[in-house]
């Protein structure tokens, strides 16, 4: 279980994060939900170690994370597909896939890791020697869920993946890896801004607003909720 407690960060005198607390459980997937400025992912980069909190903890099965450095953050267990994806354009899938499993130098573990990710995601199997800067926006999505599952986490952390992206091409990536945690066993912690489509593959939801957690909850009521939608969502 990942559980965040009273986080609290600033960025020049101006809470981005102002007391929000959570839990995210494996084998299910866990929304973040919100506005633009809600503080979504500012609390990812605070998970993941790449900003300072100013107070509050965060825990993965009992052992503190903040402090740690990042590299430190992924060998623990968490793993992040950054917004924008981040990816190293001018490397092969092949290679951008192996970079994601530095942390995890067991070579039998990583051959089954990279053929379950083939099996999840035929297309990077058919272009393993294709360069990454020459995939469409839906396959350098999935070579980012490929490359953050090389690092074989309990938590994995998605910021935004539907951005740029097609309706159907989104849908059918976040049902996958909906589909990856039920399997696997891990964690899914989403934040997106299309809050319908992390509701809809959710199990649980809190929807944020000005760096705390205004409501939480089954992600199905959350969803249902015409007043929730009108007054967090709209």
């Amino acid at each position: 279980m990942l559980e965040a407690k009273d986080l609290v960060l600033e960025y020049g005198g101006v809470r981005a994060l102002n007391g929000m607390s959570f839990t995210a459980s494996t084998e299910q997937v866990t929304a973040v939900v919100g506005s633009n400025g809600a503080g979504k992912t500012t609390l990812m980069n605070a998970i993941c170690g790449l900003v300072k909190l100013a107070s509050g903890e965060i825990r993965l099965d009992g052992a503190k994370l903040n402090g740690l450095a990042p590299d430190d953050i992924v060998r623990k267990g968490i793993s992040l597909v950054p917004e924008g994806r981040e990816l190293f354009p001018k490397l092969s899938v092949l290679e951008n896939l192996l970079l994601g499993a530095t942390v995890r130098p067991d070579p039998t573990r990583r051959r089954k890791t990279l053929e379950r990710i083939f099996e999840l995601f035929p297309v990077l199997a058919n272009r393993q020697k294709q360069q990454a800067g020459r995939m469409s926006g839906g396959e350098q999505q999935m070579l980012a869920f490929g490359r953050a599952l090389m690092a074989q986490p309990k938590m994995l952390l998605l910021d935004e993946p539907s951005i740029g992206l097609a309706p159907m091409v989104e849908e059918q990536l976040i049902s996958a890896i909906s589909d990856y945690s039920r399997e696997s066993g891990i964690g899914v912690l989403i934040v997106e801004q299309n809050a319908m489509l992390a509701l809809e593959y959710a199990q649980h939801a809190y929807v944020v607003e000005q760096g705390r957690v205004a409501l939480s909850g089954p992600a199905a009521e959350i969803r249902d909720d015409p007043a929730v939608i009108a007054s967090y969502l709209g």
